[in-house]
């Protein structure tokens, strides 16, 4: 499998599906319509199954990984929960194509905190972007006109910008904890499984988790799962390292921007034309950080770092 997907055909065809994969992520959030703590634990839950056979037919290959590697990839679940919580939260507040390009944000947050707790001095490139990104952000939010798109966009735009900071956690645990590129399941199973203990947890004390969702709730969460856990993921986890990084950003765009376009085809999502413009620079400012930063980027947590929304 893998000496297949060296070919860089295959890889490009991989990271295109993948992207388009989890491009429906926060479409499917919605068509469940469920809860926040409600779609985060069940999107982890059913997705267990299937990662749980893939790191197990890993284990056998390769042999067991060691605790060393697999406490970051649970450490790594921590943040997961709070991402998803975090984001589902704000598809409700500003719509689904908003909230996937608010947390992509991200993008720009990975080196700026790598900065900070490990002295790794980012590029011009992402001190340039950074204001681009900030300034999308505030045109998205709707603080700088009346009338914008979603129920709350500036609670939207605050639970999206969260979810991104917790995205980072998420990336630099796993980063540590999955460089193997040989085992995309069982670093992804182990921060799953954490996640979906946490959402729980959280769930209950929040109280707002349903154990038993309905019908179709419950089907549309089933094919989140299967979909943007499992198989988007994989596919992202698996090509991404194994591309040129000019290649990569662009495929940073095609979640958010798949997004926004689902969003309004799905939805009759009508961001106003200040928010399209912030879309628009908050991409621009992904494009202008990742340039630089994906030139040694060859960990799998790297190649996590474009969108899932993870995703």
């Amino acid at each position: 499998m893998w000496r297949r997907l060296e070919n860089e055909r295959n890889v490009r065809v991989c990271a295109i599906l993948g992207a388009l994969t989890i491009a429906f992520s926060s479409i499917l959030v919605r068509l469940a319509d469920a809860s926040a703590s409600t779609a985060a634990f069940f999107r982890c839950l059913y997705a267990l199954p299937l990662l749980g056979l893939l790191a197990f037919a890993e284990d056998r290959r390769l042999g067991p990984r060691s605790w060393h590697d697999r406490r970051y990839a649970i450490g790594a679940g921590f943040f997961f929960a709070a991402d998803l919580i975090l984001w589902n939260r704000s598809i409700g507040d500003v719509g689904a194509g908003l909230a996937t390009v608010l947390a992509n944000i991200q993008v720009v947050f990975v080196p700026l905190i790598a900065w900070v707790v490990l002295s790794e001095r980012p590029g011009r490139q992402v001190l340039a972007a950074l204001p681009i990104a900030l300034i999308g952000v505030l045109c998205i939010s709707g603080v700088l006109e009346q009338g914008a798109y979603g129920r709350d966009p500036g609670a939207g735009t605050i639970y999206g910008l969260c979810a991104g900071l917790a995205y980072v956690g998420f990336l630099m645990l796993l980063r540590r904890g999955g460089t193997d590129l040989r085992r995309p399941g069982g670093p992804l199973f182990d921060a799953t499984a954490t996640s979906a203990v946490l959402c729980a947890v959280v769930g209950i004390v929040i109280g707002d988790i349903d154990f038993v969702p309905s019908w179709p709730s419950a089907g549309w969460l089933l094919l989140l799962a299967l979909s943007s856990q499992v198989v988007g993921w994989l596919l992202i986890t698996i090509s991404l390292p194994r591309l040129p990084s000019a290649m990569t950003s662009v495929l940073l765009t095609v979640q958010p921007v798949g997004s926004v376009l689902l969003g309004a085809l799905i939805f009759a999502e009508s961001p106003t034309p200040l928010q399209l413009v912030g879309v628009v620079l908050v991409l621009a400012g992904l494009l202008t950080a990742t340039r630089r930063v994906r030139r040694a980027a060859r960990a799998p947590a790297a190649a996590l770092a474009e969108p899932e929304r993870a995703t």
